[in-house]
């Protein structure tokens, strides 16, 4: 059989799904990724995958400009005849399910990790979008022959609330899971003098918490601690809210946060810090640093909001929480786990046990794997198209 992995960077495709698409693969069917242009699509062919480029701007509202996007993925999806479109985000939801009826695609899998910035945002520039996106979706996530995957209760509340799809046609699937092998504990913890090195690993969005990170590090420097602050990740021109690249290199210049850009290694960075800090305030799905973080087996400071709560299930068990915007409390955590070392390591020790029992990528491709076998039964026949009947003309036959 024949899939199409479908986002809206070539980063998300790469870094979220690229052992699912390799699953598949080993498995015998054809994968093909389709994103815009970008730097990690050359990397795929490394992997043995097929990469095709879709030219699309998340930011256009020009309607014109989203047409032919629209149409031009229509023409894509013609040419490859798969038996399955997944889409990830919102916007290739909406655009990879119309053109799929256009094209004849037997089966389609939405994904929408987290709410993302039009539903959670008080921009007017949200506001004006978000009735347009509702109808959209209402209209879009209702086929016969597709599936919805949230990540997270709250989100399948919140879509079952606004009724955009029928609940019955969603499928919870926590995170896009994690490698258990490849992100694995350091066991080694701080030692007499040594800095607890506290990380923020995330696209640069102040709704991340980015903000509340540099402001807890700068009161802690000024009490005269001994705690490194880093932060990685790049910002995110596509996104309206995303953190200027001048105001961070001011803050790495200025001995606030160590500003890391982007980590290709991220088990390696994971393994020289002690705990992982995500104070957002977004409207996160599972956000992929916590469940690596927790993998890793470092203490968690992050918010009790839909998708961290997944990670950090109860306050001071599996790791601390936060009100959101308080980068006083953010301190005060990060003062509590520099002081207590046996709590640092009990916390890290717990989170290591949830990444293993809800987070591991084996058992959550396979999840996967079932909502595509639930509208393709034949999936599990290894190597082989299966379309429905009648929805793409016969192949021409080889003379």
């Amino acid at each position: 059989m024949k899939f199409i992995l479908f986002a809206n960077t070539d980063w998300y495709l790469y870094n979220f799904r690229l052992s699912t698409a390799l699953r598949l693969q080993a498995d015998g069917h054809e994968v093909v990724m389709l994103s815009p242009p970008g730097p990690f699509g050359s990397r795929f062919a490394g992997h043995g995958l097929r990469w095709v480029t879709l030219p699309m701007d998340r930011a256009s509202l020009n309607p014109l400009r989203e047409a032919v996007t629209w149409w031009r993925l229509v023409r894509v999806l013609r040419r490859e005849r798969p038996d399955l479109l997944h889409s990830f985000t919102v916007k290739c939801a909406v655009y990879g399910a119309l053109a799929a009826r256009v094209a004849g695609v037997p089966a389609v899998v939405n994904a929408v990790a987290g709410m993302g910035y039009v539903f959670t945002s008080d921009g007017v520039k949200a506001r004006v979008l978000r009735p347009l996106v509702k109808l959209l979706l209402r209209t879009t996530l209702r086929g016969r022959r597709s599936l919805l995957i949230l990540q997270n209760p709250d989100d399948a509340e919140a879509f079952s609330q606004a009724r955009l799809v029928d609940p019955g046609r969603v499928r919870m699937i926590r995170s896009s899971g994690v490698d258990t092998r490849r992100f694995a504990p350091a066991d080694r913890l701080p030692v007499d003098g040594e800095p607890l090195r506290v990380l923020l690993a995330a696209r640069l969005l102040w709704e991340k918490g980015i903000q509340e990170f540099v402001d807890a590090a700068k009161q802690l420097h000024a009490v005269g601690r001994n705690v490194e602050f880093l932060l990685a990740g790049t910002p995110d021109p596509g996104n309206p809210r995303s953190v200027s690249p001048a105001e961070v290199k001011r803050w790495d210049e200025e001995g606030i946060v160590t500003w890391l850009g982007h980590v290709d290694d991220m088990p390696a960075l994971l393994r020289t810090v002690h705990v992982m800090a995500l104070p957002s305030y977004y409207r996160e799905g599972v956000p992929k640093s916590l469940i690596e973080a927790a993998a890793c087996g470092l203490a968690i400071v992050t918010t009790d909001l839909p998708g961290c709560r997944e990670v950090v299930t109860e306050d001071g068990r599996d790791g601390l929480r936060v009100a959101p915007r308080d980068a006083a409390a953010l301190a005060q955590c990060i003062i509590a786990l520099d002081d207590d070392r046996a709590l640092l390591e009990r916390l890290g020790r717990r989170a290591r046990q949830r990444a293993l029992d809800e987070f591991d990528e084996r058992s959550v491709i396979q999840r996967t794997i079932d909502v595509y076998n639930e509208l393709l039964p034949r999936a599990g026949r290894q190597g082989q198209r299966t379309p429905a009947a009648g929805k793409y003309p016969p192949r021409p036959q080889p003379r």
